[in-house]
């Protein structure tokens, strides 16, 4: 039998946690061998646990996700585990520090608990049975946060900007999308046969409800009426106040927005 992934979950929601731990347990592949409330509790679990992965709230009582990753990356003896931090909105300048700390993934709340274990499985496929601890940190952390996590970044806070509400079905189809025509550009040119099916396929849901959904948290977001914030992230190749764009011209700009972004980074 394969080696089980370890794991520590570290939230000040208790409800939270256990619904964590009650689902990740439920994975024959993960295990959930320590949870904490605070940072200190975190620290204390990580340094006697050795976890492969940590999924850590960045904003925690006695000592916040900052403070734990500065603790882990301040030790050398020992093993890093992978981080997958907790994120909600408002908190942009904190994530960008937490980027910068190493951090290998950035999850939303709320999130998919499905989704989420998939995370989890491909940042820790490249662990080892056994890693030698002077091994653990040859590279720099900030390897670990390519441009995939900036871009999943940047793509949380314009959506954030633009108005669209996290908790519309819409908002995850639009992230999956546009984060999908930034990697793959010709799924422009098929976006009814194979990007909304992708999506569809994701979330076990029909590809005609993945472009209603999209269509919906559009219209929400003009709705809301930031029309400064539309001009300036849309440009002027659409008159903001009369035209709202389609589903294929939304993915598109924004992803190649993105595109120019992570080129310039």
């Amino acid at each position: 039998m394969s080696k089980k992934i370890k794991i520590i979950v570290a939230d000040d929601n208790r409800n939270l946690c256990q619904m964590l731990q009650n689902y990740l347990q439920g994975q024959e592949d993960l295990i959930v061998v320590g949870v904490a409330n605070n940072g200190l509790e975190a620290w204390e679990l990580i340094q006697n646990q050795e976890p492969d992965l940590i999924i850590l709230d960045l904003v925690m009582p006695n000592l916040d996700g900052l403070g734990v990753l500065e603790r882990i990356n301040s030790r050398t003896t020992l093993n890093r585990p992978k981080i997958i931090m907790l994120t909600a909105f408002g908190q942009e300048s904190l994530t960008h520090q937490a980027m910068m700390l190493g951090v290998d993934y950035f999850i939303l709340k709320p999130f998919d608990l499905d989704i989420l274990s998939k995370r989890i499985r491909s940042l820790t496929q490249d662990i080892p049975s056994s890693q030698p601890a002077q091994n653990s940190s040859v590279a720099p952390v900030v390897t670990n946060v390519g441009s995939g996590l900036n871009l999943h970044v940047e793509v949380t806070t314009m959506m954030h900007q633009i108005g669209i509400p996290a908790h519309v079905k819409g908002y995850q189809y639009i992230r999956d999308a546009i984060l999908m025509v930034v990697e793959d550009v010709s799924l422009l040119g098929a976006v009814t046969k194979e990007l909304y099916p992708s999506i569809a396929k994701k979330f076990d849901t029909a590809p005609s409800r993945v472009e209603r959904g999209i269509r919906h948290a559009i219209e929400l977001a003009w709705e809301r009426g930031h029309t400064d914030t539309l001009k300036r992230i849309f440009g002027y190749s659409m008159n903001i106040e009369r035209q709202k764009p389609t589903n294929s011209e939304f993915i598109a700009l924004l992803a190649d927005k993105l595109r120019v972004m992570s080129k310039v980074s």
